[in-house]
Order: C-alpha cells, then structure tokens, then sequence
C-alpha cells in the first residue's frame, strides 16, 4: 500500500499534511478512487459512495465495544460526486473498528430507506469485525476492521489447465471436517480442511469448489424444529462480498484476517488443486421488506437491489430480495470483488449461484447482451479465470445451453444430470438426451473456438454433475425414490420432487444384501459415466465413500450429521473410494475423454455413439443400451488414444460387438460395474483382459474398454 501512496502522490503533488481538525481528529480529503477502507503511512484512508445520500458520518469504536467513540462527519468539501473520501491521521488499524451513517430521504414507496441512526457496515469492508462462536447471534451492529494485506504469495504462475482438464470437488468448508470421524484438529474449519488435503490428492481431484465463504450470518432465521436447532448452514445469505467468514478460521484471526483461507490456498496450489469459490451475486442477507438494514439498504436501496414500482422487492433468488447487478454501480462492486478476491487470494474461479439473475435488467427483465457479463468475461485480470453459472434463477429463467457470452462461461449442465440419471435408472425416453449429454452437449454448446482465451468453448463449456449440495447425495440417489426432509421443519415441502432417483428396492437404510449391491454398483455406474463423459466432471463431497444425508435433499439448515461427512464411511467403504481413485486416474490417462485430438491412426472417428453390433448410430428416444467411442492421436504419447464406454441400463445382460481397429490392436477390458467372479471392478493395464469381438453386459452394468497395441506388436517394434 506504500508503493500505492507514493505513486499517488507522485501523480497528485499536493501537501500530505491534515487540512482541519474534526472531533479532535486530524484529517484531509482522501483518495476518492480507492473504495473501502485503506491503511496509509499517515493514518487511514475511508471512502464510501451514496447517490440518493444527503450527508455521512464515520463512527469508529474501540474493538467489540457497540457505542462509537468517535463520529467524524464527512466536510461537504470532501465530497466528490456522490463520493465521500477522507483521510483520518495517526489512526492504529488494531485499535479500532468502523462503520457509517448515511442520511437522507427516508420514503420506502419510492425504495428510498435512508435513516441518520442506522449504522452501516462498508460495502467494501476487507473484513467484519467480531469473532463469535457459530450458531450464536452476533453484535447487534456490524462493523468493519481495516486488513494488513502482507501475506507473500510468492512467485508461481497462474494455473493454466483447461476447463475440461478439471475434476472438481464440491465441499462445504465446516461440513466437510466437522463430524468427528474426521480426526483432524480443528474440525469444520480452513485448517480442518487443510489437513484433509493429502486425502485429496490421493483422490485424484485438481480442483475443490467451496460452497460460500464469504461472511455470512447463519442465525437469520434460526429456529427449532424437534429440539434441534436448525440455522442457514450453507451461507447463500451475504453479509459481506469482501470478507471471509471469520467463523471459518480456526484461531483468532485478528490482526491477519484471511490469513488460513490464504494459507489454504497457497497449499492447495502447491498439491495442484485449483480453487473455485461459490459467490452469490443474486441476493444478500438484508432479505425483503421486513428483514434488517445494515449496509446497501441503508446506502442505496433503489440501486443496489431490484425493487417493484411500489418499492417493494422483487425476489427471483426465492430469498426476499435480488440485487441489481446491471446497474453501473453494482457491476462496479462485483468487478472490484472479483478482481479483489482473484489478486488478493489468488482464487482460480468462481461459481455463480442462480446466475441468470446477473443478467436481468433493473426492471427485472432478462437481457441479450447483459453488460455485466461481458465486462466480467472481457475483464484482463479474470482472463483466466474460470467463470462458472449455475444458469438459471428461482423465478423459472432457465438459460442451459443458452446463458448469455457462454464462449467465455461455463455452466453447470443441468440437462446433464436430469438426462443421465433418468437414463441410468431406466427411463429409456433419456436415452438421447444421455447420449448427447456424455458427448460434451454439442447440441447445447457446439464447437466454437473462442479467440478471446484460445479454447473450444463447447466442451470448456458444460460442467457435469449427477451431484451437488442441492439435492440428493450419490449414496441417496439410488437409495431413496422420494425426499424425506421432515427434518426441517415444513412438513417435506421443501426440496425438489425431481430427483430422478430409485431406491434399488427398498427405502432407506437396509441389510438386504441383493439391494445393496444393486445400490453400489449403481454408484459405480454413475461414476464411470460422469469421468468418461465430455466436459468437466464435479461430484459432492463424500460421493466417493457413499455419504449419505439421510434422504435430506435440501439440508441447507442442518448443521449436524445430516450434512457433515461421515468419515467412518470411508473405511467401511473403501473399495468404492478405490474406484473413485482409479475412475479420476483413468480420465487424466485419457485425453481423448477430455479434448479433442488430431485424428486416430487406426481409423477410428474421434467421437461417435455405437450399437451393440458395433455399428454407428443416432441413438432414439427408447435405446436401452449404446456405446460412445473417443478417439484420436495422443501426440504427447506418441500412440492412438482409444476408449470405449458401453452402458447398459436395462435390466437383462446384453452380448455387444465392438468395432474393430486393426489386426495389430485389441480392446481391452478396464472397467466393469458388475465385477468379476472375484470382486474386482477395475483392472490396471497389466490386469486388463484382451476383448475378441463380443462382450457378454451384465444388467445394469457399464464397460470401459481401452484400445492398444497387442503385446506382441508392442514387443517387435
């Protein structure tokens, strides 16, 4: 911040010395570009922005105290447009924390909700003061701390892997090592999960996506249901877009906040695991017109979030209100944030939850062309950044396949999961939907090549999933036909009815052996369908090992077993973590999977569907059975790179043919969800077994075949 103030005032040669004296503090006009509060070598420097705003007041407080000892209004000659900016001298950044009071206009039919008592947090603040302990409700204001950024990230370069290079991990920071089996000592935290990164790298994954982390209160409409008390566990409800959540950090963070989310990342990075963040752009934490005023409400309600003509809120995040990202000043704070969080943390992407509401108008209609969109895409620090929407909203804008620049974005593919679990249950009327969707959903995405970031923007563009907090884990998938969320306390109405999952024959918890190898084997199923498919796969957290929520497909409120990982899992289920493993080996083996290559030696087509008589097909609404080929030539390998996925989802075996590559080349059997007469799912290359012409599919069973040169070519050569 020192080279910043030195540069500023070389291009500003103006005194640096205080202008007046207000409340017994010395103070000047400050640097009105640069929002939030900013330690100088002099003192701090406070600047806030307010269009319908008539005056504003800095309050300082000793730390976790609630009555300022200190209100320093703002000289209307430290006024710039509608930005107050001011320099406050020989301020101790540990000393103190801040907030504002914003006056002007209070008339609510008109969106205008100004009041000179309320006390505001800063919309840019880098940190929200006041260490709690979770599940507690908080001081009754919010406050900021002013941050110390000297956390040395050192020298290594931005990641540079491809979209469909990724296998990413969905994971909710305090669910994921809160549950004791998880033995880890600072369990539900950064550090938690920090101590669980060998356990990722075992896995395979490159990439973790953490649901928010953002600061966010859990205590809005905290309740009790059952003697349980139930809170917002997920943290879709902002509090604040700059900050962490303090509660995350296992230590008192004071003095260095951020500083284990950093430490985090930098060690993430250097095991090769990519961080992408799940941001909420959509709605905030002040809800609709009965929740409280504590920051954009206060500074510009009729601006920040998309209000009705009557100057109610319009709510198309199913959570009371909808930011206004469209207007200039909200594309501002969400450019700034994102550049903040990608310089600042060195975050690899972002996940935009219920995305299609950045891309309505302040009327609330969708746009062509959103503005905000394409400056995020075109933004030169989020170059390579990956941009990731979940595109659509709760207002039913569905935009899969259609959301606005998508040659710079990616989505999650919703037609993915819905086609290929219907599919692999037997709703055969999937079939082509699934055969698409495994393929890269070029009916969706194309094959465009983006000449902004040098990739193909179809496959880059569709993420696959089968998974993710929202909705049923893969365990409950196969073991539930119907949600069961009694316990959160509205009588199972909540959660989606859509779940497209089958309970193997029976619901719930069972011994039934014949169920249970159904329900495993089904999991595999959608295992090897998800790695083998185009795009980029994601799976939930604990999907390796069979975690299971209970039959809760909507456990956004439960901050107990019902949503922390169950890690005793893990041991009881190793084998399905062994095929997890081997599964996530095998697509980085494969590039053929992931990209598009030059075209294959042997002949073979890059990308076409198969019959079982090893034919091409255009697979129709009712195929109960079919084959997607990958294909082409590894250059880096300097040999044809051949997979073959057969799915069967009927429930009789079926005798497939596979297409011939040559007298000098074989299919291999790598994997089969049934398993063999000794359990074995999967088969290292020196285990894999030479295919000649046929192969007998057991029901409900998909294969993976590898084609390669014969033992004795490869010898000769």
């Amino acid at each position: 911040m020192k080279r910043y103030f030195d540069n500023y005032m070389i291009k500003h040669p103006v005194s640096v010395q205080p202008m007046m004296e207000i409340e017994g503090f010395l103070v000047r006009p400050g640097m009105f570009d640069l929002n939030g509060a900013t330690e100088l070598p002099i003192g701090v420097n406070f600047t806030i922005h307010t269009s319908g705003g008539t005056g504003c007041e800095l309050l300082l407080f000793h730390v976790g105290e609630e009555e300022p000892y200190a209100v320093i209004p703002f000289p209307e000659s430290y006024k710039i447009g509608d930005v107050y900016s001011m320099i406050v001298f020989e301020l101790d950044i540990n000393e103190f924390e801040y907030a504002y009071r914003i006056d002007g206009p209070h008339e609510p039919e008109k969106g205008l909700l100004f009041d000179k008592n309320n006390i505001l947090l800063d919309p840019y603040a880098r940190a929200v003061a006041g260490r709690r302990t979770w599940g507690k409700k908080r001081q009754a204001t919010y406050h900021a701390r002013v941050v110390k950024d000297v956390f040395d990230w050192g020298d290594r370069p931005q990641s540079d892997r491809e979209m469909s290079d990724l296998i990413i991990y969905e994971l909710h920071v305090r669910g994921f090592t809160k549950h004791p089996s998880s033995n880890v000592k600072h369990g539900g935290t950064f550090e938690g999960l920090k101590e669980k990164i060998p356990y990722l790298k075992e896995l395979g994954i490159n990439a973790v996506e953490l649901m928010p982390v953002f600061e966010f209160d859990e205590t809005i409409n905290a309740r009790e249901v059952d003697g349980n008390t139930l809170l917002e566990y997920w943290g879709y409800n902002t509090v604040s877009y700059f900050s962490p959540n303090n509660n995350y950090a296992a230590l008192d963070d004071f003095k260095k906040e951020g500083w284990e989310l950093k430490e985090l990342i930098r060690e993430l990075h250097e095991n090769g695991i990519e961080v992408i963040l799940d941001v909420v752009f959509n709605h905030t934490a002040e809800g609709n017109e009965d929740g409280p005023s504590f920051c954009f409400k206060g500074i510009d309600n009729n601006i920040y979030y998309i209000l009705t003509p009557d100057g109610k809120y319009y709510n198309f995040s199913g959570c009371g209100n909808t930011l206004n990202c469209n207007h200039p000043i909200v594309q501002q704070m969400i450019l700034e944030c994102l550049r903040y969080w990608t310089i600042n943390y060195r975050v690899d992407g972002f996940r935009f939850d219920l995305a299609s509401i950045l891309g309505r108008n302040e009327d609330g209609m969708p746009m062509n062309n959103p503005p905000l969109l394409k400056n995020l895409a075109y933004d030169p620090i989020l170059k390579n950044v990956k941009l990731i929407a979940e595109a659509w909203d709760a207002d039913g804008l569905y935009q899969v396949g259609s959301f606005p620049a998508n040659r710079r974005w990616a989505e999650w593919n919703g037609r993915y999961r819905d086609a290929v679990r219907g599919f692999l249950k037997g709703d055969f009327w999937e079939s082509w939907n699934a055969a698409w969707s495994i393929s890269g959903s070029g009916d969706l995405y194309g094959d465009l090549y983006n000449e902004y970031n040098g990739h193909y923007a179809g496959y880059n563009s569709s993420v696959n999933f089968l998974t993710c907090h929202d909705g049923f884990t893969l365990y409950d998938l196969y073991s539930y036909n119907t949600k069961h969320n009694e316990a959160n306390g509205w009588n199972n109405t909540d959660g989606s009815d859509d779940n497209r999952s089958w309970n193997c024959g029976a619901e719930g918890e069972t011994d039934d052996p014949e169920v249970l190898n159904l329900r495993f084997r089904m999991i595999r199923n959608a295992c090897t369908v998800l790695m083998c498919s185009r795009g980029t796969p994601m799976f939930l957290a604990g999907d390796e090992f069979g975690n299971t929520q209970f039959g809760n497909n909507n456990a956004y409120c439960q901050d107990n077993e019902i949503s922390w990982l169950d890690w005793s899992l893990l041991d009881k289920n190793q084998d399905l973590f062994e095929f997890f493993k081997f599964m996530i080996a095998y697509r980085k083996k494969h590039p053929s999977i992931r990209k598009k290559l030059p075209d294959a030696q042997c002949g073979i087509e890059g990308l076409s569907t198969y019959n079982i008589h090893a034919e091409k097909m255009t697979v129709s609404r009712d195929d109960r059975i079919f084959s997607n080929v990958f294909a082409g030539y590894d250059e880096t390998q300097q040999q044809d790179d051949l997979v073959y996925i057969t799915i069967n989802a009927y429930w009789d075996e079926i005798e497939i043919r596979l297409p011939d590559i040559g007298e000098n080349m074989s299919w291999y059997l790598s994997v089969d969800t049934f398993g063999d007469e000794e359990g074995n799912y999967c088969f290292s290359e020196e285990k894999e077994r030479r295919i000649k012409g046929s192969y007998v599919m057991r029901p409900r069973t998909v294969a993976v075949f590898t084609g390669r040169k014969n033992p004795e070519v490869s010898s000769e050569a």
